[in-house]
């Protein structure tokens, strides 16, 4: 997928919100461009879902702006929101009612003609491959099912931004996949989308940029193949093995620093410079009398850059999650 040039369909300049005397964001700018798929990850507690309530015009900045099509939300954030499609970690449905009854009163909250809404939630249905059953209730859905649904009522009025807070938590894989399958169809229609995720791997997978929150501040951006170099981090090898290590064993192996010590021997954890080293390191130690029982590699991914930049993992707690 490819960044289109021209005016951003989803803008946030400078947006702020407060709770009492603490700032849940401070001074936040992104922008979201047709076709764009940008993920948004953070601790618990970072500002991701304040910074998605913002962007849906669901909830006012206590300063900045959010701009919609280059025109600002706050000017008529009826006319503006539905453009958009917020689609919460929480499930926003009505138990009792059907898969079907569910999208035409998400369709004619957006908008659409009873002509339109009948024709968009059969779409929507087959879409998120729930077109055979469309006239179960929601409350004999399996979670998987219901995510999908979730997921049908934000695309039913074909929003132009969609901002997904969590899509797969707790899905199966089958439900996972067809979720990640429709993001993507829906950003190469040209619907610029906002990714909020736990799930590393998704992020790595569907997303063009991604944006790094903590403590309610942008703290870092690009691409997934620039987060992962800004975070520093090398290639790794862990190793176990019988023998002892003299001290000084590594002298002369450029760019091999062991790290993470561990509490008993034969374990070790080493960084390299690159990945054509292992040959050399094994011979090494091979000299040294250690005999390698098993060991496994390990390439720098987004959440060692996340863990490097933040200093904590997604599921860390803070006091006041947001």
């Amino acid at each position: 997928m490819k960044q289109s040039a021209g005016t951003p369909i989803l803008q946030a300049i400078g947006i702020s919100k407060r709770y009492d005397r603490r700032f849940a964001l401070a001074d936040v700018s992104l922008e979201v461009r047709a076709g764009e798929i940008v993920g948004l990850l953070g601790p618990n507690g970072a500002g991701k879902t304040t910074t998605l309530s913002i962007l849906s015009t669901l909830l006012r900045p206590d300063s900045g702006e959010v701009l919609v099509m280059g025109s600002r939300a706050s000017d008529d954030p009826r006319k503006t929101g539905r453009l958009l499609a917020l689609v919460p970690q929480t499930l926003a449905l009505y138990p009792s009612l059907s898969a079907t009854q569910n999208l035409w009163h998400f369709s004619r909250m957006q908008g659409l003609s009873r002509r339109d809404a009948l024709r968009a939630c059969e779409l929507a249905l087959q879409e998120v491959g729930l077109a055979d059953r469309p006239n179960e209730a929601l409350s004999t859905f399996s979670g998987g099912l219901a995510r999908r649904l979730n997921l049908a009522c934000g695309i039913v009025h074909h929003p132009a931004a969609l901002l997904l807070d969590e899509p797969t938590v707790g899905v199966d894989v089958q439900s996972r996949e067809q979720i990640l399958a429709l993001v993507r169809r829906r950003a190469q229609t040209g619907v610029g989308v906002i990714y909020s995720s736990h799930y590393m791997d998704e992020v790595e997978r569907i997303c063009d940029r991604v944006l790094l929150i903590d403590r309610g501040r942008l703290i870092a951006g690009g691409t997934v193949v620039e987060l992962i170099a800004l975070g520093g981090r090398k290639p790794r090898m862990e190793l176990t093995y019988r023998g002892s290590l003299r001290e000084g064993w590594s002298q002369g192996l450029n760019g091999i620093a062991e790290i993470a010590p561990v509490a008993r021997e034969g374990q070790l954890t080493l960084e390299m410079a690159s990945f054509g080293q292992v040959s050399e390191l094994l011979e090494r130690l091979r000299t040294c009398g250690v005999n390698v029982i098993d060991f496994s590699l390990h390439s720098p991914n987004l959440s060692d850059a996340f863990i490097s930049l933040t200093g904590r993992t997604l599921r860390d707690s803070v006091q006041d999650p947001i």
